[in-house]
């Protein structure tokens, strides 16, 4: 039985492994006719020179030696027994659910197609009135999504994580014509994203069934996001909405601690002010009150719900579960 370790970034110009965190990484690999990489106690053979790579390991248990791996020890195992190695365009596309049941000639179809550019954290992805030809998937980083008014002010819609699609309501325009974005999109780390031309999804949208699904299933989920902010925003105080979104954190990216629930993402107070159509000064305000309260604990860009009961209770809410 094998089990994937974790996945290995490879930097050739350095001659070491990058990363060695489960789940991380790609990597250029050098022009010799192979690479042999010490990680953990496996050996990875790499055969595919010149080219670029993502690498699941795995250890097997027991861990038997090959005849032909080049040190017969039962403390490192071949590559062809127990890696998968895939160019690192596919991986990416095959972390989206929608193309997870792609056939592999749809899904070299699709590599073929897309095109992969980086964004340095701060950077503009797009902005309104920009054409909206593509669909872009996020591949590494963080990526918000936001609007703003006629006088300046902006509103944060959502933020994208990796594996989800964004700029999709290009398929929905009847015309058939290149419209125009009305949001616009923003990297809050360093991503990678990829654009996928509108015509290539369409077309994969009507050869698969559950690709169009998938699609009508995302508007559904976005719509139903923005409504339930819609209902606190006009119905609410600043104290409720704000305690709603915390929650509404919490669930998307809270993980328990000895402390409590800490958000695993980090926004400013104006950040968050923008999310709940408040301002800044507000934000502080009651973060403070709800502090002294001791429901929460503060720190330089960083929460810690301490009493995520208590909160859920004041604004009658279920407790989140924490994903």
């Amino acid at each position: 039985k094998s089990t994937t370790m974790a996945r290995l970034t490879y930097n050739s110009e350095e001659n070491r492994p990058c990363s060695t965190m489960p789940g991380a990484g790609i990597g250029q690999l050098d022009n010799s006719p192979s690479v042999n990489i010490r990680l953990r106690r496996v050996k990875i053979r790499v055969v595919a020179p010149g080219t670029l790579h993502t690498i699941d390991y795995t250890r097997s248990h027991p861990a038997a030696p090959h005849p032909a791996s080049p040190i017969p020890s039962p403390d490192f195992i071949p590559l062809s027994l127990v890696a998968t190695v895939m160019p690192e365009r596919v991986w990416y596309l095959k972390r989206c659910d929608l193309f997870q049941r792609l056939e592999p000639s749809q899904l070299q179809m699709l590599e073929s197609m897309c095109r992969v550019r980086r964004f340095p954290a701060g950077t503009p992805i797009y902005l309104p009135a920009d054409q909206a030809d593509a669909v872009l998937l996020l591949a590494e980083g963080r990526v918000k999504l936001g609007s703003f008014t006629e006088d300046g002010k902006q509103t944060i819609l959502a933020f994208i994580e990796p594996g989800e699609i964004f700029g999709e309501l290009t398929l929905v325009d009847s015309s058939g014509q290149t419209g125009q974005r009305e949001e616009y999109a923003e990297a809050l780390e360093k991503s990678t994203i990829f654009l996928i031309p509108a015509d290539t999804m369409q077309q994969l949208i009507e050869e698969n069934p559950h690709v169009s699904l998938g699609i009508t299933k995302l508007f559904g989920l976005r719509r139903k996001r923005i409504e339930r902010r819609l209902k606190y925003l006009l119905f609410r105080s600043n104290r409720e909405r704000l305690i709603h979104l915390l929650l509404e954190l919490a669930e998307q990216y809270g993980r328990q601690t000895v402390a409590g629930v800490a958000l695993g993402i980090k926004l400013s107070h104006q950040d968050l002010a923008n999310i709940i159509g408040s301002t800044r000064e507000t934000v502080t305000v009651v973060l403070g009150e709800l502090q002294n309260e001791g429901l929460l604990e503060l720190g330089r860009r960083k929460i810690v719900l301490t009493h995520i009961d208590r909160l859920a209770e004041s604004v009658k809410m279920t407790i989140p579960e924490l994903t």
